[in-house]
């Protein structure tokens, strides 16, 4: 079969990555694609943006399979257009992707489904939002939450009032984050352990993957502004049994359910960012997609058929397919621009991808690079992964941080800690 994936990120280098090695993948291709994908898929330089040249692409290329890696055009309704041209997707509809695309509808969808979360307010002007500031009701830490997709930034956890109302400054009336800052979400800050609990799902039958954990904070130590996500881990230990099995009864089931019962059916993949709590899980957010550097240290672990895997979702068969996970440790550094989140610059030539990639259980996964004049260069905040798969964590750990010191390139920068939090939990 023919499959596309659509994106041109770290994420979507994982997919192209894993989807390539089915033995029922006859060619696999990526729009827009990056750097390192043209390596792995045949790059067609269309952006899913551009809906009807997108279309008119998949038809004339005669895909079978299109798996949808970013979530704006989840939210804008690709998935929606493409099966109505009869083209199997892997992504949710525009109405179910709403999970992601709005903090309101989630937070409210939650209150509706009695899904464990952070109390919350929700305002419409910066007024009011600054006013709830002075309410004898609001504790800080508080969490202000840009309502609209916002490429992983749009979150600031305010330690008193004046940050507080930065941050409002900073989505409603800088309108940092364009129209996802129409409104705001004052919300609880919860204690506990984050992590990332991932399923696959075809809207009956939900096949959970291993869980992992994200690194959002630019430097050490949880320490600077959110980004889009600076690494992360995947380890059996992140979650127990029980705890597993509380996510998926307290959690997922109900959004499964409750999605089918608002007519919005969800099917593809429901990404649930958790805080684990003293008193059980709490939901942080949703994302409709396989997150990024999520994937890049799950699908590694996954060790049966991904392309089987995705025919059976998209075909409503997910209860005939058997998904196998290694037990090995996997961890994702992300080498990133000079000044990321912020300001960076791009076309800095980058150096030692081959040395790094000698060690067998090293993959370096391509999020912002591009070609130029024969030359790698950066392209974007984020631009490598370097995932590493080891018997346990501490390995991956000094494995990955042992390749990526052989890459080089200008204002390259990097969290030091990456997957720290898991040691203590692995018995290291």
């Amino acid at each position: 079969m023919r499959v596309l994936v659509a994106g041109g990120g770290g994420r979507e280098h994982a997919l192209v990555w894993k989807l390539r090695r089915s033995t029922r993948v006859r060619e696999i291709l990526c729009a827009p694609g990056n750097g390192g994908i043209q390596y792995d898929a045949r790059c067609i330089p269309i952006s899913p943006a551009d809906e009807n040249a997108f279309i008119d692409m998949v038809v004339r290329e005669r895909v079978d399979l299109v798996v949808i890696g970013p979530e704006a055009p989840l939210a804008a309704g690709l998935a929606d257009l493409l099966r109505s041209h009869g083209i199997a997707v892997l992504g949710p509809s525009r109405a179910a992707a709403r999970l992601e695309s709005s903090k309101v509808f989630a937070k409210e969808f939650m209150a509706r489904h009695s899904i464990p979360t952070a109390s919350f307010t929700i305002h419409d002007s910066p007024a009011e939002a600054i006013s709830r500031l002075e309410s004898t009701e609001v504790r800080f830490p508080l969490v202000v939450k840009a309502d609209g997709l916002a490429a992983g930034k749009g979150v600031v956890v305010a330690r008193d009032r004046e940050e507080a109302r930065r941050a409002i400054d900073l989505i409603m009336i800088r309108r940092e984050f364009g129209a996802a800052g129409d409104r705001v979400v004052l919300e609880e800050f919860l204690q506990g352990t984050e992590a990332s609990f991932i399923v696959f799902t075809d809207g009956e039958t939900i096949l959970p993957a291993v869980a992992a954990q994200d690194h959002k904070a630019a430097y050490d130590n949880d320490q600077g502004p959110n980004t889009g996500g600076m690494g992360a881990y995947s380890t059996d230990s992140i979650l127990s049994p029980e705890m597993e099995s509380s996510i998926l009864t307290r959690v997922v089931q109900p959004v499964i359910a409750g999605m089918r019962a608002e007519g919005a059916p969800f099917q593809g993949i429901l990404y649930t960012g958790l805080m684990l709590t003293a008193t059980g899980p709490y939901v942080l957010e949703f994302n409709v997609r396989m997150g990024d550097p999520e994937g890049q240290v799950i699908l590694p672990r996954l060790t049966s058929d991904c392309t089987a895997l995705c025919e059976a979702l998209c075909s409503t068969r997910l209860r005939d397919y058997q998904a196998v996970w290694s037990h090995r440790a996997a961890i994702c550094v992300v080498l990133a621009s000079g000044g990321y989140p912020g300001s960076y610059e791009k076309g800095k030539v980058i150096s030692g991808l081959k040395l790094a990639e000698e060690d067998a259980r090293v993959t370096v996964f391509h999020s912002g690079t591009k070609r130029r004049n024969g030359e790698l260069v950066t392209d974007g905040g984020r631009v490598l992964g370097v995932t590493a798969l080891a018997e346990d964590l501490e390995t991956a750990v000094i494995t990955a941080y042992e390749a990526f010191n052989k890459i080089h390139f200008e204002g390259m920068r990097y969290r030091r800690d990456i997957g720290a939090k898991g040691l203590p939990a692995s018995g290291k």
